[in-house]
């Protein structure tokens, strides 16, 4: 299962060249990150801070292959590639808007999220274009810790039912 968040890049998210800062990819990532739990029925605002915890960023591996420029639309294409029980590595790529357009669900979702095992889910691959790759293409590691201590905490212990869902729609390479 994956979920496509669209962008649409504005200018003061760009640089002297006109194209996407960077850095700017993380708040693409962060806010897809949410929309894909979102898509899950686990609000992060309700489920994760009203619980009195928090999910930072662990670890961030990016690879920039083209630009997005200012006015572009894009998808930040989210799914879980790794699920580990103190950590989860998101997959987290930008397509250009047309590459991840067609024939992708009416609400963004891609695969049911309600169906067992991870080959239900993979049955509905992203509809891309065909020979789409990825501008920007990043595995993104969160953890959950305690919003007081910063003390990190089990996922598989402190959200069970999350980390089953996690387990059953990882995508691991």
């Amino acid at each position: 299962m994956h979920r496509h968040t669209p962008i649409k890049v504005r200018y003061g998210e760009t640089d002297m060249m006109g194209v996407v800062y960077h850095a700017n990819y993380l708040l693409y990532f962060e806010d897809a990150r949410i929309d894909f739990l979102d898509a899950l029925g686990f609000s992060y605002a309700e489920r994760i801070e009203g619980a009195g915890y928090m999910s930072p960023i662990h670890d961030i591996e990016i690879h920039y292959k083209a630009p997005l420029r200012y006015g572009e639309a894009g998808v930040v294409r989210t799914s879980v590639a790794k699920n580990l029980p103190m950590r989860t590595v998101y997959r987290q790529q930008v397509y250009r808007a047309e590459d991840a357009s067609e024939g992708e669900a009416a609400d963004g979702i891609e695969g049911d999220p309600g169906t067992e095992g991870t080959a239900a889910a993979s049955c509905h691959e992203p509809h891309l274009r065909e020979g789409a790759t990825p501008l920007v293409d990043a595995l993104v590691t969160v953890c959950v810790v305690e919003r007081d201590t910063f003390k990190p905490v089990s996922l598989r212990r402190t959200f069970p039912d999350l980390y089953a869902k996690y387990a059953e729609i990882v995508e691991e390479d």
